[in-house]
C-alpha cells in the first residue's frame, strides 16, 4: 500500500498487541480509510508530523510510554490530533483522566465495530474542521497585518462600535477621511459588510 499523503485522512493505530493492530487496521481499511499502525507510543511520535490529518486510536496500557503518557506529551507539544482510547483494561479513573486531558472518546473492549468506525469518522471530521478554522484564522491575521497603523486604529474603533464621527474626533481627522480608511480596511480584510468585519476580527482583537 502506498504511503498516504499529508492531506489524506489517516487513522493512526497504536497498540503493543500485533493481533489488535492488524484487526483495527483491517476494520479501518474496510471502509476505505487509510490506516497506519505503530507498536509503541514512541514509534508513533518518531514518525508523526502535525500536518497529518486524521485521528489516533490508542491503547492505554503499553510497555514503556503508556497511552495516557503519550496523550499528555501530545498536549505539551500542541499536537491536537483527536485521540480515541480503545482498551480492555479501562476503569473510571482512567477514562476521567483521558477525557479531562481532551480525549475525543474512551471505548472499552469488546466494542461494536460500527460504534468505533462512527467515532473515528466524527474524530476525523473534527480534525478537518479544526484545521480549516485555523487556516481561516491565519488568513485573517495575515490580512490584519497588512493594515497601516491608522487603518488598524480605525478597525479597533469600528469593532468597539464607534461611529465615523466619534472615530474622527478621537483620531483628529475628518469623517470623510475615516470613511476612506474604513473602505480600505473592508477591502483588505475582504469583508462584505460591517457585521462580517466584526465577526472576523473581534475575537482576534480581544485575544491580543
Amino acid at each position: 500500500m502506498s504511503k498516504p499523503s499529508a492531506q489524506e485522512p489517516t487513522v493512526f493505530i497504536v497498540d503493543d498487541d500485533e493481533a489488535v493492530r492488524d484487526s483495527l487496521r483491517w476494520l479501518v481499511e474496510s471502509v476505505g480509510l487509510a490506516a497506519e499502525v505503530h507498536a509503541s507510543a514512541q514509534a508513533f511520535l518518531d514518525l508523526y508530523h502535525p500536518d497529518r490529518i486524521g485521528c489516533l486510536v490508542l491503547d492505554i496500557r503499553m510497555p514503556g510510554m503508556s497511552g495516557l503518557d503519550l496523550q499528555e506529551l501530545m498536549v505539551e507539544r500542541s499536537i491536537e490530533l483527536p485521540v480515541i482510547f480503545v482498551t480492555g483494561h479501562g476503569d473510571v479513573p482512567m477514562a476521567v483522566r483521558a477525557l479531562k486531558a481532551g480525549a475525543f472518546d474512551f471505548i472499552e473492549k469488546p466494542f461494536n465495530d460500527q460504534l468505533l468506525l462512527d467515532c473515528v469518522q466524527r474524530a476525523i471530521g473534527q480534525d478537518i474542521e479544526r484545521r480549516r478554522e485555523a487556516a481561516r484564522t491565519a488568513d485573517i491575521r495575515a490580512r490584519m497585518a497588512s493594515l497601516t497603523p491608522r487603518e488598524r486604529q480605525v478597525l479597533e474603533l469600528v469593532v468597539r462600535g464607534a461611529s465615523n464621527k466619534v472615530i474622527g474626533n478621537e483620531l483628529g481627522v475628518t469623517q470623510k477621511t475615516v470613511e476612506a480608511h474604513r473602505a480600505r480596511v473592508m477591502e483588505k480584510l475582504a469583508a462584505d459588510s460591517l457585521s462580517h468585519l466584526v465577526r472576523m476580527t473581534a475575537p482576534l482583537l480581544a485575544a491580543e
